[in-house]
């Protein structure tokens, strides 16, 4: 290997040494136990309670008395939907979330619209939960400090990109103390309030008899079905991140299902009781919206008025929720990649966003996660309220697919005794979720959501496209396979021949075995006819997202890379050449390749290297998007250090 220049050490210090591909134990290592899941995704969904209970209230007006019902009825939701998802791990163990169960039980369409809306949702899942901190922490600080609330809020962005490069673990366990003072500070706060006004349980009745009769006289029993339907609705904010957890189940320590199944009634009671009973004391203590205050703010204060050492109560309140609310924003880094990784698999958004770091995360995807969190936050200016109905959209758009599918899936299982029950369950979710999606989008169109809808539909453009532009390409070359005419049998066996390390050898590189590889061989052979007595294959195993899952994923991919190496070298022994082959493991294709390569130099002397790289007549940025250019940064690397390597062109034909 070489040795880490000045750059790569200071990297190293900021992002982590590289993991070791060769510990058996790395994965058992790296995968997250259900507590460590329910800071790491769950923290999400329990941060909402910092707003979600707060749309919910303020959409009542003065109807508040309305709020015991919704209280019922946020639980039950939250309850309903995490109960859902806990059966979809059931069905689909391997993770994925709505992208997967989407795919999978309505088709390739319904698949990439609930991953684009996954992929804006995660997003907005970051830039949400740090303009919600924002808010929090500074509704306790003088008015003046506002005006370096979002440079704070860019700081907390850009030190979670950092973190999450480090990895999943190290993030999750930096965070936790945060997630643990959360936890006693607002259990505190919601046994205080209900508590305090015990006492008051008659004069609650009576008032919410009152409201209801003069809200009956005023807008009827229609009017007050509809107004408690729609606050329900804008409190919809209080069930995101509730998916987290089934997209996030990759990471999980096995047994996984039960580890994700344990996360999610984690998050489930928590976020259930922590947002009900909010709502329930913002009720019983009467507060109001206060412009600069957030609801829970003032809730801390009107409770601790007069009682000694109050203020400090209220102060480490405020700072564990907004501290929070940025280890909410995790969830978004640490599904949003695993989304992009999912979607690049299948070829919906550039494949190099399944690629994995030398610390084995997505960090392409990670990065992409942190530029689009800071446009959404500069363009919002960190306004909450418009976020809030913004990532609202989305999520409910994801639910409510993800809830048609569990249903029509179960619909069909005649055969299986859990079959009423699921399709009560699944139906009631759906019926909730797309609800909320409806009265979201009417309601806020014009508001903000038609930049939801708008972004969406953009990228959801932007996959077809690149799905269709990369199964041409596959075609072309496919058919430069089927150019190459007649090759040997694969059924004739001829034992490979020895090479002469002390001749001239070609040493081909190759990513797969298929027209390329085959082409650059015999490119190789035709343009320098009897000079090269033998053929070196080179091929980098790339452990990316799609392949690390399990402790046995390197090994298994060790062996089908061996295996693609050997068919290579198999097909130039029956054309009569020399052959054999070397092989490395890695997560950077063009690291571990170069290093191979020096490796293969010092073992044969007099080789020269070579690669086959795609060439299309017109060469544009989003083509070298989509296409990597490994070749040409392997040709560099040789070239610098001494070594001959040329680069073949394999043309495609464009229409």
């Amino acid at each position: 290997m070489n040795e880490p220049n000045g750059m790569n050490r200071l990297g190293r210090a900021v992002f982590g040494a590289p993991r070791d591909l060769g510990d058996k134990r790395l994965f058992h290592r790296l995968a997250l136990i259900p507590f460590l899941a329910w800071v790491g995704l769950g923290a999400d969904g329990l941060s909402s309670s910092s707003y979600g209970p707060e749309a919910a209230f303020t959409a009542l007006g003065q109807h508040t008395f309305l709020a015991l019902g919704l209280v019922a009825l946020m639980a039950t939701t939250v309850l309903i939907i995490s109960l859902a998802y806990s059966r979809l791990i059931e069905e689909f163990p391997s993770g994925g979330g709505g992208y997967v169960v989407a795919t999978k039980l309505l088709g390739a369409r319904a698949g990439v619209t609930s991953g684009s809306a996954l992929l804006v949702d995660y997003v907005l899942t970051i830039t949400t939960s740090l303009a919600a901190a924002g808010d929090a922490i500074f509704s306790f600080m003088p008015a003046p400090y506002a005006a370096v609330k979002l440079p704070v809020e860019i700081g907390f962005l850009l030190f979670l990109t950092i973190l999450n490069i480090r990895g999943v673990r190290e993030s999750v366990l930096a965070l936790t103390p945060i997630f643990l003072v959360f936890l006693v500070t607002h259990a505190v706060l919601i046994g205080g309030g209900i508590i305090g006004h015990s006492g008051d349980t008659g004069a609650v009745v009576t008032e919410v008899q009152h409201g209801y009769q003069q809200g009956v006289s005023l807008l009827g029993v229609g009017g007050l079905l509809l107004l408690f339907v729609r606050a329900f609705s804008l409190g919809g904010g209080t069930y995101t991140g509730i998916e987290a957890v089934s997209n996030g189940l990759p990471i999980m320590r096995e047994p996984r299902v039960r580890t994700a199944k344990r996360t999610m009634l984690y998050m489930a009671v928590s976020l259930a009781v922590t947002a009900s009973g909010l709502l329930l004391c913002y009720l019983l203590w009467h507060i109001v919206p206060q412009a600069g205050k957030t609801m829970n703010d003032l809730l801390a204060e009107r409770m601790t008025r007069g009682i000694p050492g109050g203020r400090v109560f209220t102060v480490v309140t405020m700072i564990s929720e907004g501290a929070l609310l940025v280890v909410a924003a995790q969830a978004g880094f640490l599904d949003g990649p695993r989304v992009l990784a999912n979607m690049a698999v299948d070829s919906w958004v550039p494949h190099r966003f399944s690629a994995l770091s030398e610390r084995l995360t997505t960090r392409n995807g990670i990065v992409w996660m942190g530029v689009a969190s800071l446009v959404a936050l500069l363009y919002t200016g960190g306004h909450v309220d418009q976020l809030i109905v913004m990532y609202s959209i989305n999520v409910f758009l994801t639910f409510s697919l993800s809830m048609f599918a569990m249903l029509r899936f179960w619909w069909g299982q005649r055969a299986r005794p859990q079959r009423p029950w699921r399709i009560v369950l699944f139906a009631s979710g759906l019926v909730l979720c797309a609800t909320v999606l409806v009265i979201t989008v009417f309601e806020k169109f014009t508001q903000g959501g038609w930049v939801t809808v708008a972004v969406t539909a953009v990228v959801i453009a932007a996959c077809f496209g690149i799905r269709r532009h990369y199964a041409d390409a596959q075609a072309k070359m496919q058919q430069l396979f089927d150019e190459l005419g007649e090759l040997p049998s694969s059924a004739t066996h001829v034992a490979p021949l020895a090479i002469d390390a002390t001749k001239p050898v070609a040493a081909i590189l190759v990513g797969s075995y298929g027209g390329v590889g085959i082409h650059t061989m015999l490119n190789v052979w035709r343009a320098f006819p009897n000079h090269y007595r033998g053929i070196v294959f080179i091929g980098v195993g790339v452990v990316d997202s799609g392949e690390f899952k399990g402790e046995h994923a390197v090994d298994q991919l060790r062996e089908r890379t061996e295996a693609m190496l050997g068919e290579y070298v198999a097909l130039a022994g029956r054309l009569g050449i020399a052959a054999t082959s070397r092989v490395a493991i890695g997560t950077e294709v063009v690291e571990e390749a170069t290093d191979l390569c020096l490796n293969v130099s010092a073992e044969f002397p007099k080789a020269t290297f070579f690669a086959g790289k795609l060439i299309f007549r017109r060469d544009t940025w989003w083509l070298r998007l989509l296409h990597n250019e490994t070749p040409l940064a392997i040709q560099k690397r040789l070239q610098w250090a001494g070594k001959m390597m040329v680069t073949l062109p394999v043309r495609v034909r464009e229409a």
